[in-house]
C-alpha cells in the first residue's frame, strides 16, 4: 500500500455488520415494536438465534465485546436463566414453531457454562423452536477456560463448528493485552475438538495489538496455519478507549502506528494464501473447500453482527443483554444492563430498548455496501433493479468515488464497482460513501484498517 494512502483514507468509518449502524439506533423502537414485528413474520421464514453470554473468567484488554468479568458461577447461571426466559418470550411472540438452521453462542464466554447447562441451554432451545436435525451450532471458545469435559459435552449437545480465540501467540504480546495463552494450550483444545468430531475450528486473530511486529505476526500466522483449521478470522485491533476503559490499561506507546499495522495486515494476508486460504471478504481467510469460501466464491457469502457467515436466515434473533436481532422490519438491540436486562425479562416482558426501522432507501444502500464488503464489487444496475430503483440515483456517490477511483483503490466500470487488490483493505472507506447515515449523531468508529 503506497504510504499517501495510509493518511489519506485509513478513516474512521463502521464495520458495517449492519445498516444502518448500531449508533444511529434509537428508542423509537422498543419491546412492544418488537413485539408486533414478531407477530408479523412470515411463518415460512427460518431463523438464526444469538445467544450472548456476557461474562468472562477475566477482562482482555482489547476486548470491545460487551461483557464483565466474574470468578462466581452464581451470576453466570442467574443470567443464563434469563436468556432462556427471553428464548421462551420470544418464541411466544412469533406466528408459529418456526425452523432455526443456525445457532451460535457468543460472549464474552461461553465456555464458563458448566456442561450440563451447556446442554440445557440447547435442550431449551430445541423445545421452543423447530431446530433443524443439521442446524449449525456454532460456539465462541475460549481455550483457557474449557476443558475436556466440556468440548464432550458441547459435541454430544450438537455443536459442529467451534471459534477459537487466540488473537496473537507472542507472550510478550499477550502480557500486554492481559490474555495469557499458551501455544500448547490452545493446540490442547483444538485436539480435544477434533477428538470429539467438531471437526470445523475457526481461529480468531488481531494485528495492530502493542509490541507486535511484522516478523511476530508472520510467527503467529505460521503456527496457526500449522494447526490446520478450516477458517482464520484476522482483525485489526479497534483501540476505543473511549467506549471501553479497559483499554486504557493498554500501553499506547507499544501500539504500531498506521504505516506498521498496513505491514502487518498485508504481510500476514500474503502469508495466510500462500498456506492455501482463500481471501474471504476483508478479513477472513477459509480453506478452499470449507463452505465460506465457497459461499463467496458464488455470491453467497453474508454479513451479520457476528461478521461475515454463510447463515442465509432473513431472521436473526438475539438473546442476551446487549444483543443485537435483525429482522425484515429493521433492528432490536436490547437493554445493555446485566441486571435491567434480567429485571426486564422476569417482568415478561421483551428487554429492546432502541432499534431502527429500516426503509426502502436503507435496504437498496445495504445491499450496496453488502456486495462490497462479500463480494468487494458491486453492479448498482443490479442492485437497483432488485430493489425497484435506478443506479443514476448514485451519481453523487459516483462523483464521489473519483478520487479513490484515480488512486487506483476501486475500479469504475459504468455502474460495476470493484475493489483492486491493493484497495481490498479500504472496502470500509467505499462502503462508507453509500452510507446516509454517516456524520449524523455522535458515533466514533475505528480505523478502516
Amino acid at each position: 500500500m503506497r504510504s499517501e494512502f495510509i493518511e489519506r483514507y485509513d478513516l474512521r468509518v463502521p464495520r458495517y455488520t449492519s445498516y444502518p449502524t448500531a449508533p444511529h439506533f434509537g428508542p423509537s423502537v422498543d419491546g412492544a415494536r418488537y413485539e408486533a414485528w414478531l407477530g408479523d413474520l412470515d411463518p415460512a421464514l427460518p431463523l438464526s438465534l444469538y445467544l450472548h453470554v456476557a461474562y468472562c473468567a477475566e477482562m482482555c484488554w482489547f476486548c470491545a465485546c460487551h461483557t464483565k468479568a466474574t470468578k462466581k458461577y452464581a451470576p453466570v447461571a442467574d443470567y443464563l436463566e434469563a436468556m432462556l426466559d427471553e428464548a421462551r418470550l420470544v418464541a411466544r411472540r412469533l406466528p408459529a414453531r418456526m425452523l432455526v438452521n443456525h445457532i451460535h453462542f457468543g460472549g464474552g464466554s461461553p465456555t464458563l457454562l458448566t456442561p450440563s447447562d451447556f446442554g440445557r441451554a440447547l435442550a431449551s432451545l430445541r423445545e421452543y423452536y423447530n431446530v433443524a436435525l443439521d442446524a449449525e451450532i456454532a460456539v465462541e471458545l475460549d481455550p483457557r477456560t474449557a476443558d475436556e469435559a466440556y468440548i464432550a459435552a458441547m459435541a454430544r449437545a450438537g455443536v459442529t463448528r467451534a471459534s477459537v480465540g487466540v488473537q496473537d501467540f507472542e507472550p510478550r504480546v499477550q502480557r500486554a493485552i492481559n490474555r495469557i495463552q499458551p501455544y500448547d494450550v490452545t493446540a490442547r483444545v483444538i485436539g480435544w475438538l477434533r477428538a470429539a468430531g467438531v471437526a470445523a475450528v475457526n481461529m480468531d486473530f488481531c494485528y495492530g495489538l502493542p509490541y507486535q511486529t511484522v516478523e511476530s505476526l508472520l510467527g503467529t500466522v505460521d503456527k496457526a496455519a500449522g494447526l490446520g483449521p478450516s477458517r482464520i478470522a484476522l482483525f485489526g485491533y479497534a483501540h476505543v478507549p473511549w467506549m471501553k476503559s479497559h483499554q486504557r490499561l493498554i500501553p499506547e506507546e507499544a501500539l504500531p502506528g498506521p504505516a506498521e499495522r498496513w505491514r502487518q495486515y498485508e504481510a500476514a494476508s500474503a502469508r495466510l494464501v500462500a498456506h492455501g486460504y482463500v481471501s474471504v471478504g476483508l478479513d477472513h481467510f477459509a480453506r478452499p473447500d470449507d463452505p465460506m469460501a465457497l459461499a463467496c466464491g458464488a455470491g453467497r457469502l453474508r454479513r451479520n453482527f457476528q461478521g461475515y457467515t454463510t447463515d442465509g436466515a432473513p431472521v436473526l434473533i438475539g438473546f442476551g443483554a446487549s444483543a443485537i436481532g435483525a429482522l425484515p422490519q429493521g433492528y432490536v438491540a436490547n437493554e445493555l444492563a446485566i441486571e435491567r436486562y434480567k429485571a426486564r425479562v422476569r417482568a415478561g416482558e421483551l428487554a429492546v430498548t432502541r432499534g431502527i426501522a429500516v426503509s426502502g432507501e436503507d435496504r437498496l444502500r445495504r445491499a450496496v455496501i453488502d456486495r462490497l464488503m462479500c463480494d468487494m464489487a458491486v453492479d448498482l444496475d443490479e442492485v437497483a433493479a432488485m430493489h425497484g430503483a435506478d443506479a443514476a440515483g448514485f451519481a453523487a456517490e459516483l462523483q464521489s468515488l473519483a478520487p479513490l477511483e484515480a488512486d487506483g483503490i476501486v475500479r469504475r466500470e459504468g455502474h460495476r464497482l470493484a475493489m483492486t487488490e491493493d484497495g481490498r483493505p479500504l472496502v470500509r472507506a467505499v462502503c462508507a460513501v453509500f452510507d446516509s447515515y454517516l456524520g449524523t449523531g455522535e458515533a466514533r468508529h475505528s480505523k478502516a484498517v
